[in-house]
C-alpha cells in the first residue's frame, strides 16, 4: 500500500544536508540563506562580492575539504551512529565539502543533525585525521522532513545518484 500522505504528523524521515566550514559563505553566487532570508519561499542571498569579502575574512579557519580518509571516518561515524541509536539510515553520500543523509529517527532532526555531526568530529579526531580544535563543520545544516513514500524516495535517490560522480577512496 502506498502512502500519499502521512495522517500522524509524523515524517517518514529527514533529509539532512550539512557543509564543511567555510565552503558556502554568504554572497557567493549560488546563493545561501541568512537569519533574514531564511523563510520557506523567500528568495536566497544574491552575489555580493563585498559580502563575500567581508564572509572570508571572519573566517576563524581556512575552508575546510574532506580528504579520503576524513570522509571514510565520517560515513563510518554516521553509520555507527544510526546503528547505536536505532535509527534508520536510508542514504548516505559524504562529499569533499558536505555530507547528505535520509534519516528516519525518533528524535527531531536538529538533534540527529548535532548527534552526527558531534560522532563523525569525534572519530576524525580519534583516527587522527582532524586534529584542529575548531569544528570542521558549518553552524547548523538544512533539514528536510519527508511526508510520503514519494518524498523519501526522491531523497533517497538525491543522495545516492544525484551528487555526481562518486569520490575516490
Amino acid at each position: 500500500m502506498s502512502t500519499d500522505f502521512n495522517d500522524d504528523h509524523t515524517p517518514l524521515g529527514n533529509l539532512l544536508t550539512f557543509r564543511a566550514y567555510g565552503t558556502w559563505l554568504h554572497g557567493d553566487n549560488r546563493g545561501s540563506v541568512d537569519r533574514c532570508h531564511k523563510r520557506y519561499g523567500s528568495p536566497m542571498l544574491p552575489l555580493s562580492e563585498r559580502r563575500s569579502q567581508i564572509e572570508r575574512r571572519l573566517l576563524k579557519q581556512h575552508p575546510v575539504r574532506f580528504d579520503a580518509r576524513q570522509r571514510a571516518a565520517i560515513e563510518s561515524a554516521t553509520r555507527e551512529t544510526c546503528t547505536i541509536r536505532k535509527w534508520e539510515l536510508w542514504a548516505l553520500n559524504v562529499r569533499s565539502n558536505h555530507v547528505h543523509c535520509v534519516i528516519t529517527a525518533d528524535r527531531k532532526p536538529d538533534a540527529v543533525l548535532s548527534a552526527i555531526k558531534a560522532n563523525a568530529t569525534r572519530t576524525m579526531r580519534e583516527n587522527r585525521c582532524w586534529m584542529s580544535e575548531q569544528s570542521p563543520w558549518a553552524h547548523r545544516g538544512s533539514k528536510k522532513y519527508l511526508w510520503t513514500e514519494k518524498a523519501l524516495a526522491e531523497a533517497i535517490a538525491y543522495v545516492v545518484e544525484g551528487q555526481g560522480e562518486p569520490l575516490k577512496r
